[in-house]
This record gives C-alpha cells, sequence and structure tokens, in this order.
C-alpha cells in the first residue's frame, strides 16, 4: 500500500533518531552517511519494494532483492529493516555490542534477517547483485535486484568490471544506485580521486542512467518507480543520488567530519530535537 509522503517523512525522522542513538549508544559507528540515505531506505523498504519481511529467505526468489554494498552505513539499513518488520526494533539497541546480531559491517552468520551478503568491504556489491539478477534471469524470476554503493567506493576498480559485465550480459533487472554526497572518509572526493561527469561514465559502459535529489521523499519515490519501468530494455540501471551527508542534524552536514564519529550527549540532544519521535523509540 502506497504511504503518503507525510507518512514516509515520519519515518525518515525516526529513522534519523535511530541512528544518532545507535552510533552515540557504543560511542562507535557511521552517522554522516546513513542520515544522507535516510530517506532512499525508507522509501525503498516502506514503498517500493516487493519483498516479505514476515518470512525472509536468503535466496530472495519471487521478491526484490536489496544490497548494501557500502555497509559502514549499516546504522540506517539496520533502521530500515527493523521497521519494516524484519526482526524487533528494541533489537537496535544492541548495535556494535557484544554477541549481537547487529554488526558495525553487515553480515550473515548471525543470521540477521533481510542482510543477505557481508558488506563493508568495499566494491563488491555491485559484483553479488550482478550475481544475483543474472540468477534471477535463469529462474525466469521477474523481480528487481537493487544495490546502494558510495560515490568514494567507485574507486574500487572491482565496480567497473561489474559495470561492464552487467551491460554485456543485458541485466536490465539491476537497479544500482550511487550515493553522491562528495564525501568520504579522508575529504571531499574530488580531492582525493574524483570522477567528472559520472552519468557519461556509466553511460558510456551501456547503463540507462537517472538522476534524483535523494534527500527529497518524492523525488526518490518517482525516480525509483520510473527506473523500475526500464526493466526490459536490455540495459542495467543506475541512479546517480544527490545527498547531503548528515542530512538532517545541521551540525553533521557540510563536511566529510562525521563519516565515522559519534556524537556526544549534547550533540544526541540536538539531534533528536531536530528529529522528532514519531513511531516510538526503541
Amino acid at each position: 500500500m502506497t504511504k503518503s509522503t507525510e507518512e514516509l517523512e515520519k519515518y525518515v525522522s525516526q529513522t534519523r533518531r535511530d541512528i544518532v542513538r545507535m552510533v552515540h549508544a557504543v560511542q562507535s559507528g557511521h552517522p554522516g552517511g546513513s542520515l544522507g540515505c535516510a530517506e532512499y531506505l525508507t522509501v525503498l523498504y516502506q514503498d517500493i519494494l516487493r519483498h516479505n519481511s514476515s518470512n525472509f529467505s536468503m535466496d530472495g526468489k519471487n521478491e526484490d532483492v536489496f544490497l548494501l554494498s557500502n555497509g559502514h552505513i549499516s546504522p540506517v539499513f539496520y533502521s530500515a529493516l527493523a521497521r519494516s518488520g524484519y526482526f524487533s526494533v528494541e533489537e537496535l539497541a544492541t548495535f556494535r555490542k557484544l554477541n549481537t546480531r547487529l554488526q558495525g559491517h553487515p553480515t550473515t552468520h548471525e543470521g540477521l534477517p533481510g542482510v543477505r551478503i557481508a558488506s563493508g568491504s568495499l566494491g563488491q556489491g555491485l559484483s553479488v547483485a550482478a550475481g544475483i539478477a543474472e540468477a534471477k534471469k535463469l529462474n525466469g524470476d521477474d523481480k528487481l535486484v537493487y544495490v546502494l554503493m558510495g560515490d568514494g567506493e567507485l574507486q574500487e576498480g572491482q565496480i567497473w568490471e561489474a559495470l561492464m559485465y552487467a551491460a554485456h550480459n543485458k541485466l536490465d533487472n539491476i537497479i544500482a544506485t550511487v550515493d553522491v554526497n562528495g564525501r568520504q572518509i579522508d575529504g571531499d572526493t574530488k580531492d582525493i580521486m574524483g570522477f567528472e561527469d559520472l552519468k557519461s561514465r556509466f553511460e558510456s559502459f551501456g547503463w540507462n542512467v537517472l538522476t534524483m535529489d535523494g534527500n527529497d521523499v518524492d523525488d526518490v519515490r518517482d525516480t525509483l518507480s520510473k527506473a523500475g519501468v526500464l526493466q526490459g530494455n536490455g540495459q542495467p540501471i543506475c541512479i546517480l543520488m544527490n545527498t547531503e551527508m548528515g542530512n538532517g542534524v545541521d551540525f553533521m552536514m557540510g563536511s566529510h567530519a562525521w563519516h565515522g564519529i559519534a556524537p556526544n550527549d549534547e550533540q544526541l540532544a540536538s539531534a533528536l530535537d531536530q528529529n522528532p519521535e514519531t513511531l516510538g523509540d526503541y
């Protein structure tokens, strides 16, 4: 059932609360990129993805599959999973603690529902997505494979091999989104190993490329819907998603500094004040 913009915004606000509370509790984690992708993960799990949170299976047959390649933004992923029923919201309180299923980077051996690959070793998600997409085609499964990557992650050569493979094999059931926030752990991507005109680069590899404002719920929903319709055209689909690292928390925005730093007590209170509770904290 399609949710209204107002309903989705409530999920986004609650997701931001979940992110900063998880990271603050253990003084460890990656809030910046997580906050920037709150709208994307919310819309995907609450409105777009054809999935079954009450009966999770690793093979993902006859349902859409999502893979988080930039696994360090696990807080937003865990919040999206919990808020859509994969596991209890209360389990978010175990993030990065001893014996938790909610590791700092998602893993599979703990059996956390919703997680199909271990990620965080950057550059691998698109290759896995290509394999799943090809398997779906071989099995006559018409559902889609979604994967999220970071723009700093594009510095990994494996991604460009996967781009070639997906285009060559006409894997038009892949929707790969790149979080283009222009920042990575050491600074701005343009200063470290920047890419000019990402759209032309992806198109030159044979991909169909869309762009969107990743911090606008309506634009995220419209663009993801448009991307889904492109299935069957013989080209894999890329969405270049412009976001602001730390979006929704004013003192985290505009800098790479919050890539992997936890807020202190005062900063947590400020972040929570900026994002009212809407669905209930854990």
